[in-house]
């Protein structure tokens, strides 16, 4: 879901260049705080948190009746209330710890106020279905005791449940404060300065450069900068609407039906969520689940994110040609080697923040070093040149748009919290897996059940968020490796932006196409399909290198062939229209090259050639009788 500008403030006046003051100074201090800076816990949190709940009740109206250009007295009220708590758990932060247990009057109603405003600010930037997640698992901790006993429990009081999301490490001040502090924000500040410097129109040249002069070119190009752009935004809605614009008109002129058009923009924006190094929030938040290294789950997550790409690109291709399409002209095209020695240096900072990583440092670190080079970088072109006011607008922004994620925090915080309260957590899994009758396809199905109808509502980070607590025990319990369980549901949760009938994504990328949403949003499915299949192989096969080397060239191998293979039939289009036949054998062929094995390759590798033949023939009839009426 994204936010929902009716509900947006424009601020004007002092409230505006206070705004402003708190996005540029929140995003500073993280940026120092998260690397060279050294900061108590409860104020690393507590500061994250203080801002995710404050801004939002000044930059988003309560209600439609409210003021644009100023925050109401009901909003500075709950401001001020809200953070008179924060800061309170900041500076009575030790001393509750000690009365763990024995919490006073003022503790418990500084919670209420923390945890409803939470629940308020959700409302506000993300709408009531957000709010719902949290209010919802509020009441089962309530009323449980009246629920069968599979699900139920002995029932808490209001006060207990405040306690427990308010003053514990597994509530509002937990693990997605420390994500939002430590990760998102040093990280979309890094993309907010290279966007000031101009990566985002040389990634779409470059593309079209290279790509434009094939039939489809623009639709390849959206694929390629896409792919370009995911490596530092991690939003597929931000993606959409920067590049949409400029793309989605190009592939209309090449010919594409505008709600094709806005499927492909669609559908390669989603990638973003899944493309090393930032993949959104998934990353950031699967380190801190896990423990793991950030830097070993970017690495599996590295050849995956790359054939969604090539899913993408694959059906594109086809798609081109069955609709019969033309490249556009060349003098409507940029040319190559203007657009790299105008913007090659760009890349520059992309390589040193790998570069910093692969040398062992942290992931923040490696931002310093990323966000350094692009200010240098941006110095070769009077343009792009950033100054303290480049500077300080790319903070800013920074502050702004991590606001999306930054609403989530309080009313995540309070849905796992409640969540661990009740023990449903540790229950839940066993549940789940003897529904599933310990069939480990039968559980990722019910998984990926859950995240469609989570994910109507809402986005891919809160959809996975809320999904891995309870799936990813019940997928360890089955055999399956514990980061592969968290990849299983992060690239089910992608399903939140792509499938209607709630589909921002596609839905954002309609309104630039002039198009028809629920056939955008359709088109978007099939396009991005991949990312049911994928899952599966995370499960059975070794693509996250799980296994020996041997094993897991092979696993990439069939994966790259089953993406191409399943790719082609999601067009229905090969040398010329398939057949049923020739569609069903396809199919087979793409099944049985997922399959990691030397037999079911060569099996996939024959029908594929059969099918190739067939068409083949059938084409030279079509191309011999179209020859013979032209004479």
């Amino acid at each position: 879901m994204a936010e929902n500008p009716t509900q947006t403030r424009s601020l004007s006046g002092r409230w505006n260049v206070a705004t402003q003051i708190m996005m540029g100074g929140v995003t500073l201090y993280y940026v120092w705080a998260s690397t060279i800076g050294v900061v108590s816990l409860q104020y690393f949190r507590g500061i994250a948190i203080l801002y995710s709940l404050v801004a939002p009740l000044l930059l988003y109206k309560g209600w439609r009746g409210d003021r644009e250009d100023a925050p109401s007295v009901l909003d500075l009220a709950l401001a001020a209330g809200v953070a008179a708590g924060v800061v309170y758990w900041m500076v009575e932060h030790e001393a509750m710890a000690y009365r763990a247990g024995d919490y006073t009057l003022v503790d418990v109603w500084m919670g209420v106020v923390v945890t409803a405003v939470a629940i308020e600010a959700a409302r506000r930037v993300l709408g009531m279905d957000m709010a719902l997640c949290a209010i919802v698992p509020i009441l089962y901790a309530l009323f449980g005791n009246y629920l069968p006993y599979i699900i139920g429990h002995r029932g808490y009081s209001i006060r207990r449940v405040v306690e427990y999301v308010y003053l514990t490490s597994d509530g509002i001040f937990g693990i997605m404060a420390e994500v939002l502090a430590s990760f998102i924000i040093p990280f979309v500040a890094f993309g907010a300065f290279l966007e000031k410097a101009g990566v985002a129109k040389f990634f779409v040249d470059v593309s079209l450069a290279a790509l434009g002069r094939i039939a489809g070119g623009p639709a390849q190009a959206s694929v390629v900068s896409s792919a370009l752009m995911g490596t530092i935004s991690g939003s597929p809605i931000a993606e959409t609407v920067t590049k949409g614009p400029i793309t989605i008109p190009l592939m209309k002129r090449a010919g594409f039906p505008p709600h094709i058009a806005g499927a492909v923009e669609a559908a390669a924006s989603t990638g973003a969520a899944i493309m090393p190094p930032v993949m959104g929030a998934g990353a950031f938040v699967m380190a801190e689940m896990t423990g793991l290294p950030y830097l070993e789950i970017i690495k599996v997550a590295t050849i995956p994110g790359i054939l969604f790409f090539l899913s993408v690109g694959v059906m594109i291709y086809f798609e081109s040609r069955k609709l019969g399409l033309r490249s556009l002209p060349a003098a409507e095209l940029p040319r190559f080697r203007e657009v790299w020695s105008r913007g090659w240096y760009l890349f520059l900072p992309i390589a040193a923040l790998i570069a910093a990583m692969i040398s062992g440092y942290s992931p923040q670190v490696a931002v310093i070093y990323g966000i350094g080079f692009t200010i240098a970088v941006s110095w070769f072109r009077k343009e792009t040149r950033m100054g303290v006011k480049e500077i300080w607008e790319a903070l800013v922004g920074t502050g702004k748009n991590c606001l999306f994620v930054a609403a989530l925090v309080g009313a995540v915080g309070v849905l796992i919290g409640v969540l661990s309260l009740t023990g449903i957590v540790i229950r839940f899994p066993y549940v789940l897996v003897d529904l599933a009758g310990e069939n480990l396809l039968f559980t990722i199905g019910l998984i990926a059940v859950a995240t469609f109808v989570l994910g109507l509502p809402l986005p891919i980070t809160a959809t996975y968020l809320i999904v891995a607590v309870i799936g990813v025990p019940a997928l360890v319990k089955l055999g399956v490796p514990v980061l592969s369980a968290h990849l299983i549901i992060f690239w089910l949760s992608l399903d939140s932006n792509i499938t209607p009938p709630v589909a921002m994504g596609p839905f954002a990328a309609a309104a630039i196409a002039q198009a028809d949403p629920m056939k955008t949003g359709w088109a978007c499915f099939r396009f991005a399909k991949i990312i049911y299949v994928m899952p599966l192989l995370f499960a059975y096969t070794h693509i996250l290198l799980t296994g020996t080397p041997a094993q897991n060239i092979w696993a990439i191998f069939s994966a790259t062939l089953g993406t191409v293979l399943i790719s082609i039939v999601g067009t229905a289009f090969f040398l010329v229209r398939m057949t049923l036949v020739e569609w069903l054998l396809l199919a087979a062929a793409a099944a049985l090259a997922f399959v990691p094995y030397v037999s079911t390759a060569v099996a996939a590798i024959a029908i594929f050639a059969a099918v190739y033949l067939k068409q083949k023939r059938r084409a030279d009839a079509t191309a011999l009788q179209v020859n013979a009426q032209a004479v």
